[in-house]
């Protein structure tokens, strides 16, 4: 890359588009033609995350960026929003925009979805491109970051974590910012909160780090992330790995494994990122995905 790094837009300049989910409605961008690129976000991001990123991959390929349900501008039914929840309404989304022949592209949460999506529909996938994964359980609280471990070791005590990311929104306005190099603006902080702006909305995001399978806990989740691990080492599907310094839940060890472990991958350095390494490097990462696209047969 020669030159200086194009500004990063807290624009989000997309037509929305709505697909009528189990009873609710699921807000989706749509931009481009061709081969579906489904980028799915996590915790406690939306779409928005993939704005800069979107303009130059939809030359490439038809760009769908869902809100996962209760987040985003997507619809917030009174569910209980595990994992399995939120895997149920992406497999509906996509199978109700009739999306085959799918390039994934994966952060966060929005991983572990599609990692176990595309085991269970390997026939309708094409490549992964993932950053800042979950590509495997932590066998234990030492597994999982220590400059976090304290903290989410509070959302999963009942009440303490309650009052951190429901009543407080601790997660949007301290672990989000807390996890981007560059200082958030106000207006995409603003964009952040958007829709999470009373308690009763938070749900999802409370959730979410209760999930986190960790010492085998929660049982469902945990199976569910050993089963596309294991798959991963055994698929030749297509795969780009975006990596940053230091990363959080892609540091070292996890990318040693995915070396010596993954066929048929790609690696991007990307250079310092934490967590969101959308919000540092959208303009590197969206160049390579739309080069990785183009050469896929």
């Amino acid at each position: 890359m020669t030159g200086p790094e194009q500004e990063i837009s807290a624009a989000f300049p997309f037509e929305p588009h709505y697909a009528e989910v189990r009873g609710s409605m699921m807000h989706y961008v749509d931009e481009g033609e061709g081969r579906p690129v489904l980028f799915l976000h996590g915790n406690p991001t939306s779409s928005y995350l993939w704005r800069n990123i979107i303009p130059h991959v939809s030359p490439a390929g038809r760009c769908i960026a869902p809100d996962l349900i209760g987040m985003g501008k997507s619809d917030k039914p009174d569910i209980a929003y595990r994992f399995f929840d939120h895997l149920a309404y992406l497999e509906d989304f996509i199978e109700k925009l009739a999306l085959e022949d799918l390039v994934m592209v994966v952060h966060d949460w929005g991983s572990a979805l599609g990692f176990y999506y595309a085991m269970r529909h390997e026939d309708h996938v094409r490549g992964l491109a993932f950053m800042e994964a979950i590509i495997a359980p932590f066998t234990d609280w030492d597994a999982w970051p220590e400059s976090a471990r304290r903290i989410f070791q509070g959302f999963r005590t009942p009440d303490v974590g309650w009052d951190l990311i429901v009543n407080r929104n601790f997660f949007i306005d301290r672990i989000l910012p807390a996890s981007v190099v560059r200082p958030l603006s106000e207006e995409e902080m603003d964009r952040y909160r958007e829709p999470f702006l009373d308690p009763p909305s938070r749900k999802p995001l409370w959730r979410w780090p209760n999930q986190i399978p960790i010492a085998g806990e929660p049982a469902d989740v945990a199976e569910a992330v050993s089963q596309y691990h294991e798959w991963l080492k055994n698929t030749d599907l297509p795969k780009l790995l975006f990596h940053a310094r230091p990363g959080f839940l892609v540091q070292e060890r996890a990318l040693e494994w995915c070396r010596r472990n993954l066929d048929n991958l790609e690696q991007v350095d990307i250079g310092e990122g934490i967590h969101f390494i959308q919000e540092d490097h959208p303009h590197l990462i969206g160049r390579e995905l739309a080069r990785w696209i183009e050469e896929l047969a």
